[in-house]
């Protein structure tokens, strides 16, 4: 018979976090910040096809950091939660406030349950009629979730770049203003200017008038930004 060494409770949470913590601090930080027609995701991303930013439903928008895998099945998790919802009641009571309680709920009985704690760290934000109606959600690992306000960075060099956004965020920019500030953020822990071709950014633009909000910004978008500077 074989028995398995007695490991306190909260040391086993500590190691499950910190393993956690280490895998996130290897990944590229993404920034969500509100502007003042929407919101926007922005990341440092080279590939062109693995996108770290990603649409849930019409007004609604995800970002991951971290295992691409997880943070991937969980955005997939999401559009389907979103699309049996608005398919049972309506698209309006599809919120990213219930999505990013589902999402914590799901992560913490992975992080509480499994072995092994996903290796990740989400952002879910939604742009909805005017200002008052944007929101911004922060899930962690363990299933932890805040309602962020104006600005929030996740990833490697988060706080640091918190720090930053601190310092620098204003209510009420402009796109290209928010997207010139949230690179020079990015860049800033190496010191070094990332091309547009490296950046991934999508917004969720409440004045557009089809239903679905989500909109990429190309390369070409992003250079013509950063170069109007």
């Amino acid at each position: 018979m074989t028995f398995m060494p007695y490991v306190a409770p909260e040391q086993l949470m500590k190691d499950r976090s910190d393993y956690a913590h280490k895998g996130i601090a290897r990944g590229r930080s993404v920034i969500g910040a509100e502007y003042a027609d929407g919101l926007l995701f922005i990341a440092e991303n080279p590939s062109s096809t693995l996108h770290k930013i990603g649409e849930i439903y019409d007004r609604i928008a995800f970002a991951g950091v971290g295992k691409y895998s997880e943070f991937e099945e969980l955005r997939i998790a999401g559009v389907r939660l979103a699309d049996m919802r608005g398919y049972t009641y309506g698209r309006e009571d599809v919120k990213a406030r219930d999505l990013a309680n589902a999402y914590s709920q799901a992560l913490s009985t992975i992080f509480t349950q499994q072995m092994k704690p996903y290796e990740v760290e989400i952002l879910v934000g939604e742009a909805d009629g005017d200002e008052d109606g944007t929101s911004l959600y922060h899930v962690l690992f363990d299933g932890s979730v805040t309602d962020e306000h104006g600005f929030v960075a996740v990833g490697g060099h988060a706080e640091d770049l918190t720090s930053s956004l601190r310092d620098r965020y204003q209510q009420g920019w402009d796109l290209p203003t928010t997207v010139r500030i949230a690179v020079e953020v990015l860049g800033a822990p190496d010191g070094r200017t990332i091309p547009p071709e490296e950046l991934e950014a999508a917004v969720l633009d409440r004045t557009r008038s089809q239903r679905r909000k989500f909109r990429r910004l190309t390369d070409d978008d992003i250079a013509g930004i950063l170069g109007s500077s």
